[in-house]
């Protein structure tokens, strides 16, 4: 067994491998950037070094950097996560000629697998059924189009260099097809630096079917069971469970078969996973062949009782399977839920920002997070978004999903937004719990996983006031200077020489300003207070303890954890999150945004100009296109109009907030 290890990754996956080498005796080096200097894989590992600049095409994409930091430490072998080099042949055999062992399969499984279209010519003499499509040479926009029409719309376009969701497009109708060939050609040339693109027919109710391979040097092989991926956007997925829903055991064997004669089609070694479309008569057809440990594996690993980065280590050094398949068993039921640094309700819009404030599920046997965050860090534009990912348990798919539902109530950032509330949405939805499954499930269901859970300003407000009243007057009291308790300039109840003020202020919350106002009536039993917001009056007791505030508003006790991040508050209690905003007067009747004002929604990078200064556009006419943290964003005309100027060029990076360009509304 290895006495050092290399992890060339970063976040949550780094720190995974991280724990389970620990634990098994092996010493871990970890490489970073100057954006992960001071990040949590960094503090986990035992040794540290330093690769290059933050963007991952100067760092963590630089294979002979990452060689170096091996040779100069002394470590054994390399772990290469997920994404970045982990499917990357070149590095495998870079790692091979310096004598360094790659925790991972040979170059030849990972070659074989690396383009779509020739896994596709492989599958289909191992026998395993594919989906109809092109995989041809011929790359001609004619050639492709053609296919496509043959076909039948819709289609699925796919880079074959791809992963991850990236160079993908469904094309619905013909009209579409040679913009959205453009735009899949383009992403995947920024992915993996490969435009080439295959053709498939689009299952219109498929489900996302993947099984979990191993194989070890000595031709041993087994599946550990199946994970329904179904639930995705922008094709990349969101929550996964093991087992997958409604599986009879008779085509859980078929399709654990047809994954292990894919693996060894082509000589595998280590852990692959084996993605198959499900339609909805049980028929399935290959997809692809993922030649890395998976974002989902922990559902698996729940599922099976086994840790699979132990498994890797055990086969990339030499050893037998840790288990035969007759050993392999299912235990229960399992969910992850994928937590992103992303505006679910601005098209998945990936956030940057610092973690003003974390406080996470407590973890139990139930109940697993793997983060690569803390409360502090920063959320930045040069990695995935994802920050996190929830993992949960139980002894049926029952009792697993209220886990699920329960710890993602429970799971509390601020300082950057995220996807929890969509997540829990979801969770909750019926079709959801119903197990009504399929890979256009959050299109279908929108109006419900989308549905906003806010409470209205009356149930909320006087909650939100309350607390700013507690804080305030806990404030006041820490600067007292005065040692007689009863001075006036020790009393809370805004006195006045003409009898109690009303404390005033302003709140912000879901986009509207609500004046708040506030007696404190004390009494020798208690102190109550008088709200009035929202067109309501109200009265409130409450007490606040660290962050832990207990308020009763007209009787009824409710509990909340708090957070204060500068001017903005958020109270977390059973049924979500109460967001507000400490108004200043700056703030009061501030003026709306100019029409015609676009600015960029955060730092990325200009990937095309689809407008000429002076072209008169429609309204929802694609404009440019920009790329952040791996995901691209077309901005377009939200009114008739004229571009007068854009203020980039393809290529150039540009900050959040800055003017892309000029532009005048059409009178109507």
């Amino acid at each position: 067994m290895f006495t050092k290890i290399l992890i060339a990754n970063r976040g949550e996956i780094a720190c995974r491998v991280i724990r389970t080498a620990k634990q098994m005796g092996i010493l871990t080096v970890a490489v970073y950037s100057d954006a992960d200097r001071d990040s949590l894989h960094v503090e986990m590992a035992d040794e540290a070094v330093y690769i290059g600049p933050s963007p991952s095409r100067e760092s963590y994409l630089q294979g002979q950097k990452v060689i170096d930091a091996a040779l100069r430490t002394g470590a054994q072998a390399i772990h290469p996560g997920y994404g970045f080099l982990s499917e990357n042949s070149e590095f495998c055999r870079l790692c091979q000629d310096h004598n360094i062992t790659f925790i991972g399969p040979p170059v030849g499984a990972i070659e074989a697998m690396g383009c779509k279209s020739a896994a596709k010519t492989i599958m289909q003499q191992a026998n395993v059924p594919l989906v109809p499509g092109y995989h041809g040479e011929d790359q001609s926009e004619a050639v492709l189009k053609a296919a496509a029409d043959q076909m039948g719309y819709p289609v699925l376009l796919k880079a074959t260099a791809g992963g991850g969701g990236k160079g993908m497009r469904q094309v619905w109708s013909e009209a579409e097809f040679n913009s959205e060939l453009a735009a899949a050609k383009r992403e995947a040339m920024s992915s993996f630096g490969d435009q080439q693109m295959l053709v498939e027919k689009y299952l219109t109710q498929p489900r996302h079917v993947e099984i979990q391979v191993f194989c070890d040097g000595r031709g041993n092989a087994v599946y550990l069971f199946e994970r329904d991926c179904s639930v995705q956007r922008r094709h990349q997925k969101v929550i996964e469970e093991a087992p997958a829903p409604g599986i009879s055991d008779t085509l859980r064997r078929q399709m654990g078969q047809a994954a292990i004669q894919a693996a060894q089609a082509i000589g595998y070694q280590g852990a692959g996973t084996v993605e198959f479309l499900l339609d909805v008569d049980d028929s399935f057809y290959f997809m692809e062949m993922n030649t890395r440990l998976q974002v989902e594996h922990p559902v698996t690993e729940k599922i099976t009782q086994q840790d699979l980065v132990e498994w890797q280590l055990r086969v990339a050094a030499g050893e037998a399977l840790p288990c035969t398949q007759q050993q392999l068993s299912i235990h229960g039921h399992a969910f992850e839920a994928r937590i992103y640094a992303e505006d679910a309700d601005n098209d998945f819009l990936p956030a940057t920002g610092k973690v003003a404030f974390l406080s996470t599920p407590s973890e139990t046997e139930y109940v697993r997070i793997d983060s690569g965050i803390r409360q502090g860090d920063e959320i930045s534009v040069y990695y995935d978004p994802m920050v996190a990912k929830l993992i949960v348990w139980d002894e049926d798919r029952d009792k697993a999903l209220q886990r699920l539902q329960k710890a993602l109530m429970e799971y509390r950032i601020q300082g950057v937004t995220t996807n929890i509330n969509f997540l829990h949405n979801l969770a909750t939805s019926q079709p959801f719990i119903d197990a009504e499954l399929d890979t256009s499930f959050i299109d279908k269901h929108r109006d419900i996983v989308f549905a906003s859970q806010d409470q209205t300003p009356i149930d909320n407000l006087p909650i939100a006031a309350l607390c700013v009243q507690l804080q305030q007057e806990r404030e006041r009291a820490v600067y007292a200077n005065s040692r007689d308790v009863h001075s006036p300039w020790n009393a809370h109840n805004n006195w006045r020489l003409n009898g109690a003020a009303i404390n005033r202020f302003e709140l912000e919350y879901q986009d509207c300003i609500y004046p708040v106002s506030i007696e404190r009536n004390d009494s020798n039993e208690s102190t109550q207070y008088t709200i009035s917001v929202a067109e309501v009056t109200v009265t409130a007791r409450g007490w606040l303890q660290g962050d832990c505030l207990t308020a009763s508003i007209d009787g009824h006790n409710r509990r909340f954890q708090v957070s204060k991040h500068q001017q903005r508050i958020s109270l977390f209690g059973e049924f979500g999150a109460i967001d507000v905003k400490l108004s200043d007067e700056h703030h009061v009747g501030e003026e709306e945004q100019t029409a015609g004002d676009f600015s960029a929604p955060m730092n990325g990078t200009m990937v095309t100009v689809l407008a000429k200064p002076g072209e008169q556009v429609v309204k929802d006419q694609p404009l440019l296109v920009m790329e952040a943290m791996k995901m691209e964003h077309t901005i377009k005309a939200p009114y008739p109009g004229v571009v007068n100027e854009f203020y980039f060029a393809p290529g150039d990076l540009v900050d959040g907030g800055a003017q892309l360009l000029s532009f005048s509304a059409l009178e109507q």
